[in-house]
């Protein structure tokens, strides 16, 4: 049985993608995981309670020989068999439990007498996310791509290798009509995926990365990431009016709309409107009542037009003055706090060419 090296060599578990098999128990895989990991538990939730209750009341050797009474025979060998269904198909897999403790020491040993030498990694899941939580404290330069609702930042990013995607990440397009059909990741495991795209960034670069606020959806960016970011540098991303209500329109109507199809083929008119009409209700206090009542009839009408199959064309009005009355006003004045930091500014097709006669910005 093999143990993982020191610190210095976590960075390519993650940046490789290696294989993680993850045999803590279910709940608290689901408590936060990494992206590579597979959770195949040595010990289920309910045995895994009575384990620690017996810990508790008699100790760690009761508890220990609970453990070995629970999962003998049969169960032990169905256990083993899963491991190594999953390791042959992922030969250079790790193994590792909450703590490198007793759990993931009992599996290496047992997939040893199976044949199998799998390194397990000391200090477990604990260890390994504290080393990803490190990495908010080394992060590159970043420059940070600014502009106002519907310019096209998301896209932009597509453009470069070197770029991190917060709203992908978080699985939400931003501001109050960004959710998707699709729930968000738990706060732990976008703070994990994050942190291994910025490893997978490398130190030697500027990473791009989205302006966003505290919040993406239900998301929290990492403080130290916050800090960075408001003292990085800004790329100004300017685009019309009318290409911003149509990308608004086809993002967050056109395609969420086949999204809630797919996902609700019962009824997805009514999980359509709802998801409209929450988004709108959710701003009303910045809104205003008036202008709130103004924009929630409108999304309304269009929704009872789409409803009656006179389509999805409606939604362009109340996005055009969601923009104008709300949004734009919102960010110039956030914008007014940022100009010292703006580096450039243009359309999409400016700003790449731009960026690409830069020799280096780290």
């Amino acid at each position: 049985m093999t143990a993982v090296p020191p610190d210095s060599d976590l960075d390519a578990l993650f940046v490789d993608d290696t294989p993680l098999l993850d045999v803590r128990a279910p709940i608290e895989f689901n408590e936060g995981a990494f992206p590579a990991a597979v959770n195949l538990p040595i010990l289920t939730d309910q045995e895994r309670h009575d384990v620690g209750i017996t810990y508790a009341e008699h100790g760690q050797a009761a508890a220990t020989s609970l453990g070995h009474a629970l999962i003998s025979g049969q169960t032990r060998e169905d256990r083993i068999e899963t491991w190594t269904n999953y390791i042959g198909a992922s030969t250079h897999t790790h193994l590792y439990c909450f703590r490198g403790g007793q759990r993931s020491q009992i599996a290496c040993e047992w997939l040893a007498a199976a044949g199998y030498n799998v390194p397990r990694i000391t200090g477990g899941y604990k260890r390994l996310r504290n080393h990803l939580l490190d990495v908010f404290k080394r992060l590159p330069p970043l420059l940070v791509v600014s502009g106002q609702t519907g310019t096209g930042k998301t896209l932009l990013l597509e453009h470069f290798s070197n770029a991190v995607d917060l709203e992908g990440l978080a699985n939400h397009r931003g501001s109050a009509f960004g959710g998707k059909v699709s729930a968000q990741p738990t706060q732990v495991n976008f703070e994990n995926a994050l942190a291994i795209a910025f490893l997978k960034q490398g130190s030697d670069t500027d990473v791009m990365i989205e302006d966003e606020s505290r919040l993406i959806g239900r998301i929290n960016v990492p403080p130290l990431l916050q800090e960075q970011m408001k003292a990085s540098p800004i790329l100004l991303l300017n685009d019309s009016l009318e290409n911003r209500v149509e990308r608004i329109y086809n993002e967050y109507i056109e395609q969420q709309w086949r999204e809630y199809q797919a996902a609700y083929q019962d009824d997805p008119h009514t999980a359509f409107e709802s998801y409209l009409l929450n988004a709108i209700d959710a701003i009303r206090k910045r809104l205003g009542g008036v202008a709130h009542e103004a924009l929630r009839a409108t999304m309304t009408e269009a929704n009872a037009a789409h409803a009656a199959g006179k389509g999805l064309d409606g939604h362009r009005n109340w996005i055009r003055h969601l923009l104008t009355d709300y949004y734009d006003p919102m960010y110039n004045y956030q914008l007014e706090k940022k100009t010292g930091r703006i580096r450039v500014q243009g359309t999409a097709a400016e700003l790449i060419d731009w960026y690409r006669e830069q020799p280096s910005l780290a």
